[in-house]
């Protein structure tokens, strides 16, 4: 008797008809080896020995928490390294006379000079907070910085200080703070007063606290009256180990012919604007002898950090994730070997290679994503453990997360190779004589 397939969902059952007879009944499509059966079957012992399942996966873990964790303390580190650089350079304007080459030794020579009154026509632009003019006064050789006028010639030769001047702006430009004194202003300038003003680190050096008993620095032995100490100068911190004159006073005393340079404090994103305008401000007859340099729009410093940070973790996670994919891979070759009866009983039963092999590709797939998981999220939690410590502002990609759990899964998949290749190669026969 043939068999016969009823349209509905009933069970085959026999039916005479003339012709033939059949001993093998047809099979309905719904019921042959779905997609869900073999997931089914690939998963059904992977929870079968749960210390087993942990050290295989201990390798993937390590390395995708490795890599996730990497990408989210370089981002991290880079925002703080943002944050903190670009709050002083983002702000921040330097105009300086153009160099030309000049003679047959192509010896470099200023192409231009600032004006005197640079400050005020810069700070009629728009973005322009404040301005100060600001030059390094070189003395001549012998002559030093003191706190004291006597010349011993027993004494040991002490490294004298650099001597800056400056317009009255400096401390406000500079966002510097006064430790004791004032600052000196304007009429200092314009009278060429000897005044000075001493960074806090150069201050403590000369043993100079305070400013009430008039005390005096002797530049190449002419006395300057110490008005003021200062602190902070974030954007200028070499200030704080020099001392600074009024920009009249060196004109006068030490011949000064130029500034060198004139610092702008600026709005945050007028840089462009600032920088191209100040120079027509400046030398409109001839802008091309000034040159401002602007801030740009990311920080070259922070993605320097990043990169750097990047390249050695990403090699101890590659490292670790090579460890836990040959993990993977021998544990899937044991349950190869110890699993060789099964293979040939479903062999017997009709199962073929590809339903073999892609059974443990699947198994060893399952366990590398489930290790991608688990490493993503101890990556973010590590992120955000250690940005809490440090007080700072955890930053993670979401995306890098998901990334990981497809890596762990990619990795299972490259190490299950081999072993379910080598599952589907095994005879029936042989497996169940072997088995």
């Amino acid at each position: 008797m043939p068999w016969r397939r009823r349209p509905a969902d009933d069970a085959a059952e026999p039916v005479v008809e003339d012709g033939p007879t059949s001993l093998v009944a047809g099979v309905a499509h719904a019921d042959r080896f779905t997609f869900q059966d073999l997931v089914a079957e690939a998963t059904s012992d992977i929870g079968s020995r749960p210390a087993r399942l942990v050290m295989t996966i201990l390798g993937t873990v390590l390395g995708i928490a490795s890599l996730v964790a990497t990408v989210g303390f370089a981002q991290t580190a880079a925002a703080q390294i943002a944050s903190q650089f670009d709050g002083a350079a983002a702000t921040r304007v330097v105009v300086q006379a153009a160099e030309a080459q000049s003679g047959s030794q192509n010896k470099s020579v200023a192409a231009g000079r600032l004006p005197w009154d640079s400050p005020v026509r810069v700070e009629l632009l728009a973005g322009v907070e404040s301005a100060t003019l600001l030059g390094e006064v070189e003395l001549a050789e012998g002559e030093t910085i003191t706190a004291v006028p006597v010349n011993d010639p027993a004494a040991a030769a002490v490294a004298s200080p650099r001597l800056f001047s400056a317009s009255a702006e400096l401390l406000d430009t500079a966002e510097g703070g006064l430790v004791t004194g004032r600052f000196f202003d304007s009429g200092h300038d314009q009278r060429a007063d000897r005044v000075a003003v001493l960074g806090t680190r150069l201050a403590e050096r000369m043993g100079i606290n305070r400013v009430d008993s008039q005390p005096s620095v002797f530049i190449a032995g002419v006395a300057y009256a110490v008005v003021g100490v200062v602190d902070g100068m974030d954007r200028r911190s070499e200030l704080l180990d020099a001392v600074i004159i009024p920009t009249g006073s060196a004109r006068a005393d030490f011949g000064l012919e130029a500034p060198s340079e004139l610092d702008i404090r600026i709005a945050v994103g007028a840089g462009p604007q600032v920088a191209e305008q100040s120079v027509l401000a400046l030398a409109p007859d001839d802008p091309e002898s000034l040159e401002a340099r602007a801030p740009s729009g990311s920080s070259d410093l922070s993605q320097s950090v990043q990169a750097d940070v990047n390249v050695v973790f990403l090699i101890l996670g590659v490292i670790a994730l090579l460890a836990g994919g040959l993990g993977i891979a021998n544990v899937t070759l044991l349950s190869v070997m110890e699993r060789i009866g099964e293979i040939g009983l479903r062999r017997a039963l009709g199962a073929t290679r590809r339903q073999i092999g892609a059974q443990f590709m699947v198994e060893s797939i399952v366990i590398g994503f489930i290790g991608g998981l688990i490493g993503s999220a101890l990556g973010v939690v590590a992120v955000i453990i250690v940005a809490a410590v440090q007080g700072w502002t955890p930053v993670t990609d979401p995306l890098v997360a998901v990334a990981g759990a497809f890596l762990g899964a990619l990795v299972g998949w490259g190490s299950g190779w081999y072993p379910a290749r080598r599952a589907a190669r095994i005879e029936p026969v042989a497996a169940l004589r072997g088995g």
